[in-house]
């Protein structure tokens, strides 16, 4: 995606006012991110009206506050994992709190909202908590990614279909490498599955369209309509998690 250099600008709404930075890029709606340290981003079609952008962001404006709010929490509170009982971790998009027992066997388990963790070692021994977190959490993504892709390529008529990998990305959440490979970033396995329906769908769409032109989202509208919504909810519950 072509994008122009930041533009930093300010919107006032009644007595607040906000720095943001604005991005033109090829594409067809406006989308707006607040990341994690505060940084307000607005991304738009080139040669987008002021005043659209205006509107835009008024009617955003409860959310901006809401996310700056939640990030301003978020901040003061941060901390690294400590793979302790009472922690939370997301799970296709759901909230769970780790609860880690002893046991007979080394074990994971989701179970009303609890991830149990049963460990062979002393509970205290995060490391190895750690361990048999990571490998459960990589062995869900594998399946789940591979799952979904299964279900989302049935949309497609492709005589060849690219294969699946993963890789960690700075700021991607999916990419189209070429026609023989995709891939995604392994922390979608943390948001819902609509959400990781919609990166495959947006990659597989690259086969046919490298570029995001029109005729690239028109393909997206058909291969997965009101695709916008899951991206702005990607965007909106996703972003910390990056």
């Amino acid at each position: 995606m072509k994008s122009s250099p930041k533009n930093q600008r300010e919107f006032i709404f009644g007595s607040f006012v906000y720095c943001y930075d604005l991005i033109t890029q090829d594409r067809k709606t406006l989308s707006l991110i607040v990341t994690p340290d505060m940084r307000i981003c607005v991304k738009c079609p080139h040669d987008t009206a002021e005043d659209r952008i205006e509107q835009f962001l008024k009617k955003k404006w409860f959310w901006l506050e809401k996310q700056l709010h939640f990030f301003g929490k978020y901040q003061r509170k941060r901390y690294e994992k400590e793979y302790v009982s009472g922690e939370s971790f997301h799970y296709l998009g759901r909230q769970h709190q780790l609860l880690v027992k002893q046991g007979s066997e080394d074990k994971v388990s989701l179970l009303r909202g609890v991830l149990l963790v049963q460990t062979t070692k002393s509970i205290a021994d995060s490391t190895y908590t750690k361990k048999l977190l990571t490998n459960w959490f990589k062995k869900k993504t594998d399946k789940i990614f591979a799952d979904r892709f299964d279900v989302m390529k049935e949309r497609f008529d492709y005589k060849q279909m690219p294969t699946l990998s993963m890789r960690v990305m700075k700021k991607r959440w999916g990419s189209f490498v070429s026609k023989e490979k995709i891939v995604l970033h392994p922390k979608l396995i943390h948001v819902s599955k609509d959400c990781i329906d919609y990166v495959i769908v947006h990659e597989l769409c690259h086969m046919r369209y490298k570029n995001h032109d029109q005729k690239f989202f028109a393909f997206l509208n058909e291969k997965y309509p009101k695709w916008e919504k899951k991206k702005e909810k990607l965007e909106s519950v996703g972003v910390h998690i990056l």
